[in-house]
């Protein structure tokens, strides 16, 4: 059955002649009689025109299916529909290619759709590794950084890793922590210090660096000592 003849059985089970069909649709009987020989072929316009009035899919009208029903929810833009045209123009060779990008381009898509989605509170800090050493100290200048992305922390200006065990429990071996870089700390913060070129993670305290695991000695206070910055949090996983 082609289109002519669904539409002809269409307005006949509406009990249409063909001229009163044609002023319902506003149009000429010749048109009419013309879609209905298939002596016009039916654009978007049309097809959803005659849709609308008989409350049929265009699918229906366009023998891809025998249901009548028309899905509500699923309405076609009218380049779809225009995509849809074109696709029918082409012949088997032209079709397959088509099908083969449009196949791609849906895994592509669901592959993205797969990806964890980022996490729009995190930030891009520069990093050191394992140089903050809560132990006997590692040389801080000329250690290459890098950057790395974690979760947002207001003040925070970079990155550090621990190596060591001298701040432990409160800080262990592999932790990151945010490092603001500040001037002075008050006695009892946690900060990020030099000596010469060496790297540590102590407390300020009032005769100098303490290590917070009683196993490891406490750093004398001298002129020596640089502050780099303050401790502010730790790098939740």
């Amino acid at each position: 059955m082609s289109f002519g003849d669904r539409l002809i059985k269409t307005r006949k089970e509406h009990g249409y002649t063909r001229e009163a069909l044609a002023q319902e649709l506003g149009i000429s009987k010749f048109t009419l009689r013309n879609y209905e020989l298939n002596a016009t072929e039916p654009g978007h316009t049309f097809l959803k025109l005659i849709s609308d009035f008989f409350n049929v899919s265009v699918d229906y009208l366009m023998e891809l299916t025998d249901e009548k029903e028309v899905l509500h929810t699923f309405r076609l833009r009218s380049s779809e529909q225009n995509m849809i045209e074109q696709y029918r123009t082409l012949d088997p060779h032209g079709r397959d290619m088509v099908d083969t990008v449009l196949q791609k381009e849906v895994e592509r898509m669901e592959s993205l759709e797969k990806e964890p989605a980022p996490d729009p509170t995190a930030h891009i800090y520069p990093y050191l590794g394992k140089i903050a050493c809560a132990g006997t100290g590692f040389y801080f200048d000329d250690i290459p950084t890098d950057t790395i992305e974690a979760p947002y922390v207001e003040g925070a200006d970079f990155i550090i890793g621990v190596s060591g065990e001298s701040m432990e429990p409160d800080y262990h071996d592999g932790e990151k922590l945010y490092v603001r870089k500040v001037e002075y700390l008050r006695n009892g913060d946690v900060g990020i210090f030099t000596i010469g070129n060496e790297c540590f993670l102590k407390e300020l305290g009032e005769d100098g660096l303490i290590s917070r695991n009683k196993n490891y000695d406490d750093i004398p206070g001298d002129e020596k000592v640089r502050l780099i910055g303050k401790v502010i949090g730790k790098v939740e996983v």
